[in-house]
């Protein structure tokens, strides 16, 4: 009698190597069936779903060079596992585990629950060096430092180490008559219907283990220059790995062993360590996203003011560099991290609109949107949250831009209206007498600094 299989359910994992469920559910000598499922409730922003569609594509690609496939279904992802685990008479089900709130219950759910149809339900820690519950103060809480965190964090070694992708996988077939039905490619659903925004990404990324892989080895052999090229957003200073880490392309693992041998700067896994950070805070806080982690910011005077709004989202807002920033991140899903710091900043501050419109606003249009790390870094800014900035820290766009883009060269690239301009004028157009079809600044640098911190003194008096 031909073995039960075990299913492998990949979720936010798209790789074959350093993949601890795929692993095991390969040395358990079954038979494996790769399956992915489109569950509505757990959709993604436009960007995100844009990358979704590619990453399973990117996927299904892979596995079909192995001699397999992955089966993609669409529904309650509990439901579908269920009939799929009937209807073939699986004996295993292998994956890795979820850690925003949601996810997290919904695994422990349908873990209980195939358990109890003695079914094996194996998950597995991959996406993070270290579960969020696993880093806590002698006292067993959570931290609320960064610094603090990580200094535990990098002392302890992760869960697992770094895997090898399976030589030699054996694969199930799903049975013809299979009810649930799989769903074909161009049924997915996913890919955004704006054209324009739809090239944009096509021509700025292509998602994928094998490219995310070699964009780790192209930084690895410029890692040298990381720390002085970082904050430089028309430099090629970062490794633009984030959204490979975010649908799991490529394992922080892989990080941590380059750190470890000396590969990769010690700075640049000190950022995954701030990803780690946001999802112990997360595990903590779960509405990390719609609540002000500082309670007294909740009485911040926040002005609605729909035409600013539109005008920060657009990429008009007369100040080169945010527009520099909000255009590349229509465009591409993308945002160089130096820039989104500038643009938060203008947003909340200059502009006094609530924090939690520009979480909205990143969560829908970028491709490395994560539960965690959205949230966190946008309190951040807001000095709202653990950890924060001080509110009274208000980034001045126009020194910024002059700071890290001396030349004009970023901005160039995005706005190219300003392309004609000098290298000291293009930071500040309004004092070279303007730009015909550029905007005037929508609000004054200094008049605007003095209502934010005066809104906040209030706050605090």
């Amino acid at each position: 009698m031909e073995q039960s299989p075990a299913i492998m359910w990949f979720r936010e994992d798209f790789r074959l190597s350093d993949n601890p469920a795929f692993d095991a559910a390969v040395r358990s000598g079954r038979p494996v069936l790769c399956i992915f499922i489109l569950d509505e409730a757990r959709s993604p922003g436009t960007a995100a779903r844009w990358w979704l569609d590619e990453a399973i594509r990117a996927l299904n690609g892979s596995l079909g060079r192995k001699g397999g496939a992955l089966h993609v279904f669409r529904g309650s992802s509990e439901n579908i596992l269920g009939k799929i685990v009937r209807k073939t008479g699986a004996g295993a089900v292998f994956w890795n585990r979820r850690y925003d709130p949601a996810g997290f219950r919904a695994d422990e759910i349908i873990g209980a629950r195939l358990e109890k149809d003695g079914i094996t339900a194996l998950s597995f820690p991959a996406a993070l060096l270290h579960e969020p519950h696993s880093i806590r103060t002698g006292s067993g809480t959570p931290y609320k430092v960064f610094s603090a965190f990580w200094r535990t964090a990098r002392a302890k070694s992760p869960f697992i180490s770094l895997l090898p992708e399976p030589e030699a996988p054996v694969f199930a077939s799903l049975p013809a008559d299979c009810d649930p039905a799989t769903v074909a490619p161009e049924d997915y659903g996913l890919v955004p219907e704006q054209s324009d925004r739809l090239a944009g990404l096509q021509e700025s990324w292509t998602p994928g283990e094998d490219e995310a892989l070699e964009l780790f080895a192209d930084f690895l052999r410029n890692a040298a220059e990381y720390e002085r090229n970082r904050d430089f957003p028309s430099r090629a200073g970062t490794s633009r790995l984030s959204p490979y880490l975010r649908f799991g392309h490529i394992s922080p693992i892989r990080l941590w062993d380059a750190a470890e041998r000396g590969e990769c700067p010690e700075k640049f896994l000190t950022e995954a360590g701030w990803r780690e950070f946001a999802w112990s805070v997360l595990s903590a806080e779960p509405d990390m996203a719609t609540r002000n982690l500082r309670p007294e910011f909740d009485a911040m005077p926040w002005r609605d003011d729909p035409e600013d709004l539109a005008a920060w989202r657009e990429g008009r807002t007369g100040y080169p560099l945010v527009d520099a920033g909000m255009r590349e991140l229509r465009h591409t899903g993308w945002m160089h991290n130096r820039v989104r710091m500038v643009s938060a900043s203008f947003l909340v501050k200059h502009l006094l609109i609530d924090w939690r419109e520009g979480e909205r606003w990143f969560t829908n249009m970028l491709t490395d949107h994560d539960p965690a790390s959205n949230p966190m870094n946008w309190q951040w800014s807001a000095g709202t949250g653990i950890d924060a900035a001080p509110y009274f820290r208000i980034m001045n766009p126009v020194l910024q831009s002059r700071k890290f883009d001396p030349d004009g060269s970023y901005i160039r690239q995005w706005v190219p209206e300003l392309a004609g301009l000098s290298d000291r004028d293009i930071h500040a157009p309004w004092e070279a007498g303007g730009v015909k079809g550029y905007p005037a600044p929508i609000t004054d640098h200094r008049a605007a600094r003095e209502r934010a911190l005066a809104a906040w003194k209030n706050l605090s008096s």
